[in-house]
């Protein structure tokens, strides 16, 4: 299943397919790690659900929901 990265479920294991965001801000995703092909697990999200904390290696990023939205993955399973 593909869906952008802030609607996939708690604790589903991913992979980045795309990073669709152009200039700045695709330089800046691609600089924190986040390319095609890497692993990603979104563990928690804000009570609003922005901001969207992410498990990346052994780091843990979170991002904006303006930014999360640019990030397009591939998980297997049935979406929440």
């Amino acid at each position: 299943m593909i869906k952008p990265l802030r609607q996939i479920p708690y604790d589903q294991p991913a992979t980045i397919a795309a990073i669709t965001a152009a200039g700045e801000l695709g330089r800046r995703l691609r600089d924190m790690g986040l390319t095609p092909g890497a692993a990603v697990t979104v563990i928690g999200k804000a009570p609003l659900n922005d901001p969207v904390a992410v498990r990346l290696k052994d780091s843990i990023l979170t991002l904006r929901n303006g930014e999360a939205d640019h990030i397009t993955v591939e998980f297997e399973g049935v979406a929440k």
